[in-house]
Order: C-alpha cells, then sequence, then structure tokens
C-alpha cells in the first residue's frame, strides 16, 4: 500500500453522505459522472484518506463499461457487464452515490434474481491499448459468439452445446416450452468434429489511445 502523504490519514471507512451506508476498501461504488445524463461510474475503492480539512478522498480503480472500451459495445456484452481497468484515480468521497456488487462471471450467471447493484466482470482492461485478459473465450452455438447471460440459449441433448433459439430458427416462446432439444447435426447423425473455435476479446493490438480521464 502507498505511503500516506503529509497532512493526509488513512481512513478504514467513510458513510455515504444522506445515508448509512459504510464504504470500506476493495468495495465497489457508484459514483457520480459531471454528466447528469449518463449513468453512474463504476469503481473498486483502493484506499480512503483525509486532509487536515477533513475532505475526504477515495484512491479507486475504475471498471469500463463495454460502451467506453476500444471497440465499443459487442453481441455478447451483458446489460450489467463491466471490465476491470488499469486506471486509477482520486476522486472526492462526495461523489460516491451507492454501493453496488461486481460479481465474477460465473457468481453472476447463478443470481436466481438480478437486482441494480449487482454487476459482473469477466475481463480485465488495459485502457490505453484496448487489450483484455483473458484474451480469447469459448464460443457456443452456429453463430460462434461468446455467452451473454441476458440471452435465453438451450442446450442439445446430444452435442450438449448451446444455441440461441433464432439461430436454430425457434422463437423464444417455443425454447421457454421446450422438454429437450436435439441440434440439426446431431439429428442427423453427422459425427464431424464439433468447431473449437475461440473468440478473440481485444478490438486490435494495433489500437493506442490514453485513458479517460472521469471529470465530474
Amino acid at each position: 500500500m502507498a505511503k500516506t502523504r503529509p497532512g493526509k490519514k488513512d481512513l478504514d471507512s467513510y458513510t455515504i453522505k444522506g445515508t448509512n451506508k459504510v464504504v470500506r476498501a476493495d468495495d465497489c461504488v457508484l459514483m457520480r459522472p459531471s454528466d447528469t445524463g449518463k449513468p453512474p461510474y463504476v469503481a473498486r475503492v483502493e484506499k480512503i484518506e483525509a486532509d487536515n480539512r477533513n475532505n475526504v478522498k477515495v484512491r479507486v480503480r475504475w471498471y469500463y463499461r463495454p460502451e467506453e472500451s476500444i471497440g465499443g459495445r459487442r453481441q455478447f456484452h451483458g446489460a450489467k457487464e463491466l471490465f476491470l481497468s488499469d486506471h486509477y484515480d482520486v476522486q472526492s468521497a462526495h461523489t460516491i452515490e451507492g454501493k453496488c456488487i461486481v460479481h465474477s462471471f460465473k457468481n453472476y450467471t447463478k443470481l436466481e434474481n438480478v437486482a441494480s447493484e449487482d454487476y459482473y466482470c469477466r475481463f480485465e482492461y488495459k485502457a490505453a491499448t484496448g487489450g483484455f485478459t483473458p484474451d480469447r473465450v469459448a464460443v457456443y452455438c452456429k453463430c460462434e459468439m461468446p455467452y451473454n447471460p441476458d440471452d435465453l440459449m438451450v442446450q442439445c441433448e446430444g452435442c450438449k452445446d448451446w444455441y440461441h433459439p433464432a439461430c436454430v430458427d425457434m422463437t423464444i416462446e417455443a425454447a421457454k416450452n421446450l422438454e429437450q432439444f436435439v441440434c440439426f447435426e446431431c439429428s442427423s447423425d453427422d459425427d464431424g468434429k464439433k468447431s473449437q473455435n475461440t473468440f478473440s476479446a481485444s478490438p486490435g493490438a494495433d489500437a493506442k489511445v490514453e485513458p479517460k480521464r472521469r471529470k465530474r
């Protein structure tokens, strides 16, 4: 942990103004953007400190939404998906609007009910280059796209692969009422080798930009 600067003192916690919600290091928070028309920024608190005038600052590590990244939002990005970036910043604690939970992708898919404060993260993101870790992820269906937890998929009883209803000429309503599903390849007794392709998560190794500072 970085040393506290002269005239600064570390704090164990901060109570969000106007609430009884307590923020501590490693908590995820919603932070007020300068543009009121935008959704709140999401960050992980790394450190809380106050100066001799009791002005409280938080050192944060930003989460980016897909549309804030190089390459933008893609078909497989879920509505609640975030990328943990390497972009750190120091902000006034007064810009914290609330707390949230950023789940692992696996844990998010197990949630029975997704609340407004629930998000998930499956990639780390390099703000300057647009690179992702991991760089490649498993793909599913005939369209060979990564899994989007917002989209309904059906599993083949034969090959155990997952398919989007639209990709197998099926309506969402029909998919919801299925008792079992067998894909065309399995129903045709096609023993051909299944695709083992992966999808590149990064928009391009050549893209380089400076991370945008988030203004309040």
